[in-house]
């Protein structure tokens, strides 16, 4: 039990860390500028919390864990990465398929974001598995 929780603190604490600097201060002319007539003034810190909650277990129970056995990193990040850019590519295309002015330059470079940010917190997460094995 030790080895999950560690795993998802590290994780979590990697994930909002990282996605904090880029959502507050790297990337935010860019969502100003693609998305500045929808967003909110203030973000919805509850829907936030449920998101970071629920997106670091997946990452947890569909990457970290099931690649716990092998001693490879490089395969724990790989399939990080491809659970990032899918899940955040759920978001971006059915935005963009249902959402007027939805920027395409925008979703692209979420979905990237999604892949490298799901990486580097799962390796993190790996990280504190591994330490606890």
């Amino acid at each position: 039990m030790t080895k999950y929780i560690s795993a998802y603190l590290a994780t979590a604490v990697v994930m909002i860390v990282l996605d904090l600097l880029w959502l507050g201060v790297i990337a935010t002319p860019l969502y100003q500028q693609g998305l500045g007539h929808l967003m909110a003034e203030r973000p919805n810190l509850m829907a936030a919390a449920a998101f970071y909650v629920l997106y670091v277990f997946g990452l947890l129970m569909f990457t970290i864990v099931p690649q716990a056995a092998d001693a490879s990193w490089l395969k724990t990040a790989a399939t990080a990465a491809m659970f990032g850019f899918v899940a955040y590519a759920t978001y971006d295309l059915s935005n963009l398929a249902t959402l007027r002015d939805w920027p395409v330059w925008l979703s692209l470079i979420d979905m990237t974001w999604g892949a490298v940010l799901s990486a580097v917190a799962a390796i993190a997460g790996r990280f504190a598995w591994d330490r606890f094995a």
